[in-house]
């Protein structure tokens, strides 16, 4: 078992923030410490995930493994079907530790079937060209709906269910649907007993994107080939420490102490600055765990992310010299895959001898220090999340690390962390512009709006 752990270097922070001030929130984290853990907070229904690693059931993860050892076997492609937390989190943990170029491999790198994603937007090229992709391939479907009738994921579902069934028969597609969805109620988990579907369940309290250590998550990466059972290991040792609500000892409450006193003294933007291409998805789901959990009632710290260094290049003119509004938290792998060294050349022409005999990681190590003391320079604090290395155990612990940070985050915000009020804004208009039933006043309503903007001024 792996003894070491990530960890938070504040080193840059300083600047901006003393560590008395931190320590000086104190009493108020201990407050929303217990709002968590007695799930006496606002949103408390849904804060089953707080101390889910530690009650995974191994029944199961036996089950998920016994999916994800059948579909190894039997197809080439898994396709995952889901939005927002129903697929972020897989994708993540994916991508973070597949093959980088799996896709144009005859499988991915650990035998296991390629993994696509489908329903997370309403693009028709991406789904024409996924149906052409499938229609020459074996392929099996994990469908992740709580309710069975999110758009996205529901169109994507009807148009893959109907290729399976078209190319293997209904009664051999029934082996190869995997429904995640409501152990009770809703229109998936009526259509899934209907067809006689394999089955795994959303917990009631555990909301999407709080999701991935659940099947939500954790069927589409045993299928990718990733053992579940560290990645699980990883959390369990996070939730551990952070159990401890003593600031000296708890990074991750550190963490979003630090970030709430950053936004009270106007830093109002976040960027995740990510060293590695393989953690851009992981990105993506940190910017839907804060942005959806604090953004609300007016308040919550903008979450963007940057890629070091092909950002540099793009957003970095900014970072440096642009309004001072923003801080940075890099995750930093300690020991990252691929050596790749840099030769020596007679000629020299490129000027680069001398890094001969370097590796790129190396290189890629002494950017980040670079980037990192230049930013400092230019008055932008920032954090260090300092990972071991990149595999499932640390994962694990990083997944867990800014779940619960964002949950006390939010609280020490005052916002409930566990809703999304918001997200409904623009269902209700597209349902009334589709002409759902139900909806026809609205219809008309948005109709007009949308003559009154076409007669106005167009260059």
């Amino acid at each position: 078992m792996m003894s070491e752990r990530i960890r938070l270097d504040y080193s840059n922070l300083l600047s901006a923030l003393s560590e008395e001030e931190v320590f000086a929130l104190q009493p108020e984290v201990e407050r929303c410490h217990t709002l968590l853990h007695d799930k006496s907070g606002p949103g408390g229904d849904f804060l089953g995930w707080v101390d889910l690693p530690g009650r995974i059931c191994p029944e199961e993860v036996r089950e998920i493994k016994a999916v994800a050892a059948f579909v190894e076997q039997d197809v080439d492609a898994f396709v995952v079907i889901g939005i927002g937390g129903s697929y972020l989190g897989a994708r993540a943990v994916i991508e973070a530790l597949g093959h980088t170029f799996s896709h144009v491999l005859p499988r991915g790198d650990s035998g296991a079937p390629n993994i696509f994603f489908a329903g997370h937007h309403l693009d028709g090229r991406y789904h024409q060209d996924l149906l052409e992709y499938l229609d020459g391939r074996q392929f099996a479907i994990n469908v992740i709906s709580k309710s069975g009738t999110t758009t996205e994921p529901a169109i994507a579902f009807r148009k893959l269910r109907r290729l399976l069934e078209k190319k293997v028969g209904i009664e051999r597609a029934r082996e190869l649907i995997f429904v995640t969805t409501d152990a009770e109620k809703g229109a998936l988990h009526s259509l899934a007993q209907a067809k006689g579907y394999k089955t795994f369940v959303i917990p009631n309290d555990v909301g999407g994107r709080y999701s991935v250590l659940t099947p939500v998550g954790l069927l589409p990466i045993a299928a990718a080939g990733v053992p579940i059972s560290e990645l699980i290991e990883g959390a369990r040792a996070a939730q551990k420490w952070a159990d401890n609500p003593d600031l000296r000892h708890n990074p991750a409450y550190f963490y979003a102490a630090a970030r709430n006193l950053l936004y009270r003294k106007g830093k109002k933007i976040e960027i995740l600055l990510i060293c590695h291409p393989a953690l851009a998805y992981f990105s993506e789901w940190w910017k839907q765990l804060f942005g959806e959990s604090e953004g609300k009632e007016g308040k919550g710290i903008f979450p963007a992310a940057c890629s070091l260094t092909t950002d540099l290049h793009s957003m970095g003119q900014w970072i440096q010299d642009g309004e001072r509004t923003l801080f940075e938290t890099i995750l930093q792998v300690d020991t990252p895959d691929g050596i790749v060294r840099i030769e020596e050349e007679a000629e020299n022409r490129d000027g680069l001898n001398y890094l001969a005999g370097k590796d790129m990681n190396d290189v890629n190590a002494q950017a980040l220090a670079g980037t990192a003391l230049a930013h400092r320079e230019g008055s932008v604090p920032s954090m260090a999340l300092r990972i071991p290395e990149l595999n499932a155990h640390y994962l694990g612990q990083l997944i867990y690390f800014f779940e619960i940070a964002c949950g006390l985050s939010g609280y020490l915000l005052g916002v409930n962390p566990f809703d999304q009020p918001g997200v409904e804004a623009y269902k209700k208009n597209m349902f009334a512009l589709l002409s759902k039933l139900g909806y026809e006043e609205q219809r008309e309503a948005l109709l007009a709006q949308l003559k009154e903007q076409g007669s106005g001024k167009v260059i």
